[in-house]
């Protein structure tokens, strides 16, 4: 390994539902964290890692920085502080607009605690016009010192490569973490539980999705390894949700559960036989025990 190479912990920050786990998709080149229109879609910290000749950047995306409501949200709010404690350059990802509200002064004064450099990247620009990008970014440039400036549109690719070469600027000199192979930290079962939990927010409405957890009860390999069999229970904090995810004649279960199977077996590259079901908790997010359960342990933040 050279001594030019560079390596070092990158924090994905910004308020929930810009883009985040879109951008770290895209730097890596291949889907790890769950991307969904609704808030609060990432819950855990992901770490992916990107390796090249020039060096390793571990992503940590983060959960938006908001004000909590339950015991989930303290939870999500305490793994993104946590976070950039940890961290060697920070990734602050704004939605282009010239309102600045409380959500980004929040964060900004959590930053204002270290000394990292700090990245401002405007996603999703190609839904505005040039002449008002220099205007957001003009905006950003009054409310807070970043080291760098740019826009990017993740969905679409767009100067993405950028935001690779300016961490590179700004990591460390340093050995690398991770194999070249590895691409996250995350268990695969609970990156499977993220693929469906993912496709009942995409299936359901605004009301349910906040309130529900997927844990995985067994998945195992058959003998000559052509198929996984996979289990799961979808948690739900009402009787009412639980009617609503099972759906007329089953039907709602069946679209979540053949639009899950499909990107699983893209994943683990074989046939997936998965069978769902639907358990009702109440209030689980206000639980420590119930949170535990479904991978949101405390004690590990």
């Amino acid at each position: 390994m050279s001594e030019n190479f560079k390596s070092g912990f990158v924090a994905i920050i910004g308020r929930p539902n810009v883009g985040k786990s879109t951008l770290m998709n895209q730097l890596i080149g291949q889907k790890i964290a769950i991307t969904s229109k609704k808030p609060q879609t990432t819950r855990n910290r992901i770490q992916t890692v990107y390796t090249s000749e020039r060096g390793q950047i571990v992503f940590l995306d983060t959960p938006g920085i908001h004000k909590a409501k339950n015991k989930l949200g303290e939870y999500m709010v305490n793994v993104a502080e946590r976070t950039l404690q940890e961290a060697d350059v920070v990734l602050w990802l704004v939605e282009p607009d010239t309102f600045i509200g409380a959500g980004e002064r929040h964060i900004a004064e959590q930053l204002k605690n270290t000394k990292l450099p700090v990245i401002l990247v405007i996603n999703k620009v190609d839904t505005v016009s040039r002449e008002e990008v220099l205007i957001f970014i003009d905006a950003y440039r009054k409310f807070y010192e970043f080291d760098e400036i740019i826009p990017v549109s993740a969905l679409r690719g767009l100067n993405t490569e950028d935001v690779i070469d300016t961490i590179f600027k700004y990591l460390p000199y340093g050995p690398q973490f991770y194999d070249e192979d590895t691409v996250t930290d995350q268990p695969m079962r609970q990156i499977v539980a993220e693929i469906i939990r993912e496709k009942a927010l995409h299936a359901l409405n605004e009301e349910i999705p906040h309130g529900i957890a997927v844990s995985i009860d067994s998945m195992k390999e058959r003998t000559g390894g052509k198929i996984t069999d996979i289990d799961a229970t979808i948690v739900c904090e009402r009787d009412s949700h639980k009617g609503i995810i099972i759906g007329k004649q089953g039907a709602m279960l069946k679209k979540i559960g053949t639009n899950a199977r499909y990107e699983i077996e893209h994943l683990i590259e074989q046939k997936v036989n998965l069978k769902l079901w639907v358990k009702v908790k109440k209030d689980w997010r206000d639980s420590d025990l119930l949170m535990k359960n479904y991978g949101y342990d405390k004690k590990e933040v």
